[in-house]
């Protein structure tokens, strides 16, 4: 009972530094609010063209971007203070949430110009990614950080399910995205302001001149570690062959003969098995076989996935999300905490940028590979092929 006891507060005591309480409110916000949205450009962009490529497209516009720019914005998370870059990135998020807005508002009818907007959301992705990742580690010692990644993933997840809920809800309520843009911009606008108000301790600042070496001082690191290059690949691919999220709106609309809200409840499904795994894993972090542990969570994740693609019932289908969502999370923090406490702080913003990149084409470009198979052969081979992959 008195283990149980400690091993509870043990598992709490991050949210004991300020600073890591308002990253993890600005980060609950920000998700939310990118969720929401997410969910009104799925079901907009196919309520238009009832092409599951398009869906694919979505992921690949917000995928390019992040291709161009991680050595660039790898490095500004090095060389700047990165809760301003954070605060930057948030207010950039609010900008696109307004455009979207106005197009619709406009009465716009083509898909052009919310690729377009996408396409700026990736950017501000690339920048906001590494920045944020790098962060984590200044606010909590490091004694504790396996549990502080833990809890990020929390409260990531517990965001996934809030967000693409209430966008579906909202956009079955009022018939249209407005109000879901409009709730977006209201949760990014909240996350800019805890951002605000974190002061962390100086970091350590790249002051070398700006070229290829230092640039390029990230993927020179990850190659030299072969662990961290061996996890986040397997994650890679798995995530890649086995993403089914793009294609969500087709099982609802198609397949499962739901509507927007029930394509917010398959997308929050993932959410509610991630967030369940990573309390679990914040109160008692893996110690052992740690290899062995993710290699299995890989093929799980493989397995549900496949029982998804098959399932013609609501109920199944959420249920195999649910449990592929926790499968992937055991892999995402061992990932994660591996990854953060392997690289000095100095250069966390550049090994983080690559390997947003590896998870950037484990999910945006997934959800194109996803889009361009359902396309060729429908979306259940695409969805049943994937998890096999």
């Amino acid at each position: 009972m008195l283990e149980s006891e400690n091993a509870g507060k043990s598992g709490r005591i991050v949210f004991t530094y300020p600073g890591f309480t308002l990253f993890q409110s600005a980060r609950f916000f920000i998700v939310a609010a990118l969720e929401m949205q997410s969910v009104a450009v799925g079901w907009q962009v196919y309520d238009i063209t009832r092409q599951a490529l398009d869906l694919g497209l979505i992921g690949l516009a917000q995928f390019l971007p992040g291709i161009l720019l991680f050595l660039v914005a790898g490095h500004t998370a090095d060389r700047f203070n990165r809760s301003r870059v954070l605060v930057a990135s948030y207010l950039g998020f609010v900008l696109c949430s307004l455009m979207l807005l106005g197009l619709t508002l406009s009465g716009n009818h083509s898909v052009r110009a919310i690729y377009a907007v996408v396409v700026l959301l990736g950017v501000v992705r690339a920048f906001n990614g590494p920045a944020a990742r790098a962060l984590l580690p200044q606010l909590v010692p490091q004694e504790h950080f396996p549990s502080a990644v833990a809890w990020n993933a929390i409260v990531f997840q517990s965001s996934t399910i809030l967000g693409p809920a209430l966008g579906g809800i909202l956009y079955a309520v009022v018939h249209g995205p407005a109000v879901v843009y409009t709730a977006s911009i209201a949760a990014a606008m909240a996350a800019m302001v805890s951002m605000m108000r974190i002061h962390t301790s100086p970091q350590i600042m790249e002051r070398a001149e700006i070229s290829l070496q230092t640039v390029f001082a990230g993927l020179r690191y990850i190659w030299q570690q072969k662990i961290i290059l061996g996890s986040i690949s397997l994650d890679l691919f798995a995530v890649l062959l086995g993403g089914a999220t793009a294609l969500l709106p087709v099982y609802a609309r198609e397949i499962l003969q739901t509507g927007p809200w029930g394509l917010g409840l398959l997308r929050t499904a993932p959410g509610i098995g991630a967030a369940t795994m990573a309390l679990v894993l914040a109160h008692r972090p893996l110690r052992r076989k740690i290899g062995v542990t993710m290699l299995w969570a890989v093929a799980a994740f493989g397995v549900f996935t496949i029982v998804f693609g098959l399932s013609h019932n609501i109920v199944i289908s959420m249920a195999a999300l649910v449990f592929a969502g926790a499968a992937d999370m055991i892999s995402v923090v061992i990932r994660g905490t591996l990854v953060q406490i392997a690289t000095p702080n100095e250069m966390r913003g550049r090994v983080n940028a690559v390997d947003m990149v590896f998870i950037g084409a484990s999910n945006e470009f997934g959800e194109f590979e996803s889009g361009v198979t359902a396309h060729w052969l429908g979306a259940v081979p695409a969805v049943v092929l994937g998890g096999i992959g």
